[in-house]
């Protein structure tokens, strides 16, 4: 087609142009510095189209009018300069004839994006950046949205499916783990869609509590040099909210990058008014039910983060012996992993009684010694005491069975305020608390002048050097252990007693259980039910802090409200008093954040409002996410959707494995090897990736490490891939861990670009037909009869790949059919007939067509939930020749394919494929047993 006064600028300048089509509008940003031309581009001397493999000469005066055939090996070389010519982002150089540049200065089209020429090579850039804007213009993603081209297609029963996205904390940007969640979320929803369901995919972010405030704190003393004592609660708040708003822009601008068809009109934060309203009510009715309760308790406690942390956010770190390690807020690393052997001495009488330990800086905190009851080595002591070195505090020797005899020398040192196990100890045997180390990481005054205010790492080593000059030390060794790591902040984890909110889970904990084995609740893989029965069956409480709760100054004495006046109106009524006689203060302590997003099934529908949205999408009817979360979110949404509705807030849980880097290791952004999705879709240079590096929270160490590591994976940096790339190599994985490499994103990428060919060559073939392609398959020649079975059969296997959850069936079923069996097989028995001059009748040319035309478009179809962007492209560019095409729809609201309707339309097709199989497999002596064919070049000789 004439392109319409097509306007140039200078090399180097970025160009916006705008395209205008009935009841759409798009925009798409054209680089010139791009390696591949994303349309048509003019040289001097005229226009030209070049593909990423041209090496150096302009079809003009390249002395040929056709490139020659090229054998397999040719091919091979040119598929490796082009990869090697995206790698290195290099400039191409000049025609030496005319001087024209062969990196063309790119055009303005003034016409529909699928009205102007077809561009000869594909570009990620210039097929993904416009479609978007039409799509959520349009409405497409929102479930009012019924309109449907194809009747058959209609949902006249109403189906509903509906999911929330895991809201990504505000703490950063999305990173290849998001992009797997989105990945096969979309395609879920994309292909719900097209099967004619009302689909409610909603999106939203998380506030992250604490963890939010710790960046926000790390980014105002970076940048200004400000601790967070030197602002105002307004005034820091104002802060936090600014770094929401950042943040929270930059996520969903990656999630539209990543094509996600989410319903943007519905888009939540967990500290809305709406969703505020939903976690203060969930807050009263548990308490209300008596499932929450106050009390003193040993909680995780990161000093990084000046705060306590669920069981479910605490890694643990397995050493196998002695190990340094950075900590937060220490200059040099660390030992851990080492098992420090002391003596006490025994009051009245000669001896003493050595212990172990592997922490000895709190040994100020000690109150007693324990022993097994059975340890004959210590028989004699029961009921004795020894002498503490340092406090002169006499220590009870006692006798549990809660003591591995075999562990250390057999004696246990007991201080209840820092550890778990002695936590129990002493409620057993009614032992004092003493916390000798406070929530920063220092020592207290229980301590002693000596240590009292020393970090509790440097208190370990003037203990030890203590120990040395009372001679009370007795050696150390390489001790293996599992040593607790805050995930959020890779701090170590310092076991505190706080007096905290808990939630009681035990009957909820059941409850979950039971509806799992009752088949209510299925998870997906099934291998997950076992973890889940053991973690539920040992869970008795998760804590969770409100400021819902609201208590007299003099007294502790506690109640709660959704309003300050109700919960006058509750302290009035529970200790009869008058409500002058009572003054409230609300609780400083902030709510847990795994509690408020545990609610995000039915708060993004306005839970405990009874909306249209909540009567009609819930319960949800699946939840996708990774299975690292299983604990953390899963199980806190399904026992607190279950208690505050009185119904499971999905039918299934889908996990997926977690994504590692092509070394195997999680990624994670304490080891710097997290990737920004961004980065994979458009390129980025290994500069930047260094520098986002540096901007991090790494210790110096371990960002050398990190850049280190990145210029051994991407010495060349990230090549552009683009979104759909990226969706279908993530899709492509199975359940298991995901070692992803970009090697593999960038082998979709030339599957990209083998359909954009494939496209092209059809629309070749398309062109000089005279009149529009019926709907009507009638194939008669032996090829066209296994092309049209081999789709039947890809279809077949798609269906049974979606419904059963296996995305990576699906997208290995169809790249199989569109390289192998489309463009291999049928597109070369093909070109004689299509091509002109060849004697074909026009019938046959005509059925060619059809055939091309109805494979390529079903094909299309089949693959828009995976790649939506390329898909859309080509089915707007190829429908026009169906004779079908409505310029307002889109390919993602089109009919999926169904075996159910190419068996209908191509039944007598199918029998006719299965009769001739069958001859074949007789004249072949092939048997289930014996698949390969005896006589078979004989054989093949004769088919062909």
């Amino acid at each position: 087609m004439v392109v319409d006064a097509p306007i140039t600028l200078p090399a180097g300048q970025h160009l916006w142009t705008d395209h205008f089509r009935t009841k759409r509008r798009t925009n798409r940003r054209l680089w010139t510095e791009s390696l591949v031309p994303r349309t048509m581009w003019r040289s001097r001397c005229g226009p030209l189209g070049v593909t990423a493999g041209f090496t150096g000469r302009c079809r003009r005066h390249s002395g040929t009018s056709s490139p020659p055939t090229r054998t397999r090996a040719e091919k091979d070389r040119r598929r490796r300069e082009r990869e090697e010519l995206i790698f290195n982002r290099v400039s191409l150089t000049r025609c030496d004839k005319c001087a024209c540049f062969l990196l063309f200065e790119p055009l303005l089209y003034l016409l529909d994006t699928t009205s102007v020429p077809f561009p000869q090579s594909y570009s990620p850039e210039y097929v993904e950046s416009g479609w978007y804007q039409w799509w959520e213009k349009e409405g497409f993603f929102t479930p009012e949205y019924h309109v449907r081209t194809i009747a058959s297609f209609i949902n006249p029963e109403g189906r509903t499916f509906s999911l929330c996205i895991p809201p990504p904390n505000v703490t950063g940007t999305l990173h290849l783990g998001h992009a797997l969640t989105v990945a096969i979320q979309d395609s879920l929803a994309r292909w719900r869609r097209m099967l004619g369901c009302k689909v409610l995919w909603v999106p939203g972010c998380d506030h992250a509590g604490i963890a939010t405030q710790s960046v926000v704190e790390r980014r105002l003393l970076r940048e200004h040099g400000k601790h967070r004592q030197d602002y105002g609660r307004e005034e820091f708040l104002r802060e936090v909210w600014k770094w929401k708003n950042e943040k929270g822009d930059e996520i969903y601008h990656q999630l539209r990058k990543l094509g996600a068809s989410l319903d943007w009109s519905r888009a939540c934060f967990t500290m809305d008014e709406g969703f505020s309203r939903a976690v203060t009510e969930a807050f009263v009715r548990l308490c209300d039910s008596g499932l929450i309760y106050r009390s003193e308790a040993l909680v995780n406690w990161s000093c990084a983060l000046g705060s306590a942390i669920s069981d479910v956010e605490v890694e643990m770190k397995q050493l196998t012996g002695r190990t340094l390690l950075s900590v937060p807020g220490y200059e040099k690393r660390i030992e851990f992993g080492t098992m420090v052997t002391f003596a006490y001495p025994l009051e009245g009488v000669e001896g003493e009684v050595s212990v172990s330990t592997t922490r000895p800086e709190t040994i100020l905190g000690d109150v007693a010694i324990a022993v097994h009851p059975e340890d004959p080595r210590y028989k004699d002591l029961h009921g004795r005491a020894c002498r503490h070195p340092f406090t002169e505090r006499l220590l009870p020797i006692i006798a549990d069975a809660l003591v591995d005899k075999e562990l250390g020398t057999g004696a246990v040192k007991v201080t209840p305020a820092h550890d778990h196990t002695d936590f129990l100890l002493s409620q057993r045997h009614s032992l004092p608390h003493l916390t000798v180390i406070g929530g920063d990481g220092h020592m207290t005054s229980l301590c002693g002048q000596w240590l009292e205010g020393v970090r509790r790492f440097d208190a370990r080593e003037r203990v030890m050097e203590a120990l040395m000059e009372k001679k009370m030390f007795r050696g150390r060794r390489d001790h293996p252990m599992s040593l607790p790591v805050c995930s959020r902040s890779g701090d170590v984890i310092e076991p505190l007693l706080r007096k905290q909110w808990f939630v009681r889970c035990g009957e909820m904990a059941g409850k979950a259980i039971q509806a799992v084995d009752d088949g209510e609740l299925e998870i997906i893989p099934s291998f997950y039910t076992k973890t889940w029965r053991n973690w539920l069956s040992n869970i008795r409480s998760f804590f969770t802090v409100s400021l819902a709760a609201f208590c007299p100054l003099e007294e502790e004495l506690w109640t709660w409200g959704r309003t300050e006046e109700e919960a006058r109106q509750r302290a009035v009524t529970k200790f009869k008093t008058l409500p002058s006689d009572i003054t409230l203060s609300q609780d400083t302590d902030v709510l847990d954040t795994w509690f408020s997003s545990g609610l995000f099934p039915f708060a993004m529908l306005g839970w405990p409002r009874k909306t249209p949205d909540l009567a009609q999408f819930y319960p949800n009817t699946i939840l996708e996410t990774g299975s690292d979360l299983i604990f953390f979110w899963v199980a806190r949404m399904v026992m607190l959707g279950t208690e505050l509705t009185g119904q499971l807030p999905f039918k299934q849980v889908l996990l997926h494995s977690l994504v590692r880097d092509k070394h195997g290791r999680k990624m994670s952004k304490s080891l710097g090897n997290v990737i920004d999705p961004l980065d994979v879709i458009s390129g980025v240079s290994l500069e930047r990736l260094q520098e986002k590096v540096k901007e991090g929270n790494l210790d110096p160490r371990e960002t050398t490490v990190a850049m280190e590591a990145q210029r051994k994976d991407f010495p060349k940096g990230i090549p552009e891939c683009g979104a759909d790339a990226m969706r279908f190599a993530l899709c492509s994985h199975k359940i298991h861990d995901i070692n992803l490499s970009v090697s593999q994103v960038l082998s979709c990428r030339h599957f990209c670009n083998k359909m954009w060919q494939t496209v092209k060559f059809t629309l070749g073939a398309l062109e000089n037909s005279g009149s529009p392609l019926g709907t009507t398959i009638s194939p008669l020649s032996s090829i066209d009869r296994w092309i049209c079975s081999q789709l039947y059969s890809t279809v077949l296997q798609c269906e049974r790949g979606f419904e059963n959850y296996e995305l990576h069936s699906v997208t290995s079923t169809l790249q199989s059919f569109w390289v192998h069996s489309l463009c291999d097989v049928y597109l070369e028995c093909v070109k004689p007939v299509l091509a002109a001059g060849n004697g074909a009748e026009d019938g046959e040319v005509q059925r060619a067509r059809q055939i091309l035309f109805h494979c390529v478009s079903v094909s299309l179809a089949l693959l828009s939930p995976f790649m939506p962007y390329l898909t859309e492209e080509l089915w707007q560019r190829l429908q026009p020749h169906g004779g079908t095409a409505d310029p307002s729809t889109s390919l993602c609201v089109q009919g999926y394919p169904q075996s159910s309707q190419l068996e209908e339309a191509e039944f007598p097709l199918v029998q006719e494929v299965a009769r001739v199989t069958r001859s074949l497999r007789a004249q072949c002596h092939m048997t289930r047993e014996r698949p390969d064919c005896e006589f078979k070049s004989e054989c093949c000789e004769k088919i062909i």
